[in-house]
């Protein structure tokens, strides 16, 4: 490996489409980071198939197969030690996670809104833009942060915003900010790396 890379470890729950985002960002040449795990919540993710077909290992932690948060979390945690990444990436991953000492300030989400407003437990998905439009606002956008223990919450590392349109759904709400997810969280990363390789 390339002592330039972040080796980074991906987790996912859904579509991974987020993960492909990167994974074509890294093809590109546009995000210095070497894929070591990808990480799943859920057996029938569609992102477990873009892993494959990028030849990135892949594994499946269920939380539900745990008999707590901390077992889960170990076991979690365990596997990305394992693998030698450095950064953990949330990429559409819906599971409560504890972060465990050594791994503060090494676990960033993205999240479609503007921290602190329209987050926390429950607010994903399309959730998020349907509050933003009932409440009314005129500017949303989304938020890199690194995650701490509790939901949507940790320092923020970016934002980038859009503007509520008169006759916004829910539905065109989430695709203008899923574009900006699109940047966003590359560019944080890609931050984040240049930092970790100055050091």
């Amino acid at each position: 490996m390339s002592s330039d890379l972040l080796p980074i470890a991906v987790l996912i729950s859904g579509g991974g489409t987020t993960l492909k985002n990167l994974i074509d960002r890294k093809s590109k040449g546009l995000l210095p980071v070497e894929f070591r795990l990808v990480v799943s919540s859920n057996p029938e993710a569609r992102g477990l198939e873009f892993a494959k077909e990028a030849f990135i290992p892949t594994g499946l932690v269920r939380k539900k197969d745990f008999t707590d948060g901390q077992a889960h979390s170990q076991a979690m945690f365990d596997a990305i030690r394992k693998s030698g990444a450095e950064l953990v990436v949330m990429g559409g991953y819906l599971e409560h996670l504890l972060v465990p000492a050594d791994f503060v300030n090494r676990v960033v989400n993205i999240h479609p809104s503007l921290i602190p407003s329209f987050c926390g437990k429950g607010m994903y998905g399309l959730r998020v833009h349907q509050a933003a439009i009932d409440f009314g606002v005129k500017v949303s956008g989304c938020t890199v942060h690194y995650v701490d223990n509790q939901y949507d919450h940790g320092p923020i590392l970016l934002q980038r915003t859009c503007d509520v349109l008169e006759g916004d759904t829910a539905e065109s709400l989430q695709k203008r900010v899923a574009e900006l997810e699109c940047e966003a969280l590359p560019e944080a990363i890609t931050r984040i790396a240049r930092r970790s390789r100055s050091a």
